[in-house]
């Protein structure tokens, strides 16, 4: 089940579980519409995958189902992947 982190990696804006501009890589890494266009060229700088818009949970199963609360937050900054 995905974990809805409540915020962007990379700039630390507020994601809710109602967010559109929330994306998602295959490994759940969190990051705002804006961030991953602008900042990240569509490329995931933990796993050097793309991403998807993250689902909306109904609010039903929101409730049954809660979105996480813990924060993560690239302290070393946020930018493109280096290549390895």
């Amino acid at each position: 089940m995905l974990e809805l982190r409540p915020n962007c990696e990379c700039c630390d804006k507020d994601l809710p579980p109602e967010a559109t501009d929330a994306r998602i890589c295959t490994f759940e890494c969190t990051f705002c519409a804006g961030c991953v266009e602008n900042v990240l060229g569509g490329v995931c700088p933990n796993c050097g995958g793309n991403f998807t818009a993250r689902p909306i949970r109904p609010a039903a199963m929101l409730k049954k189902y809660p979105a996480s609360t813990k924060r993560v937050l690239k302290a070393e900054g946020c930018g493109p992947r280096k290549a390895a």
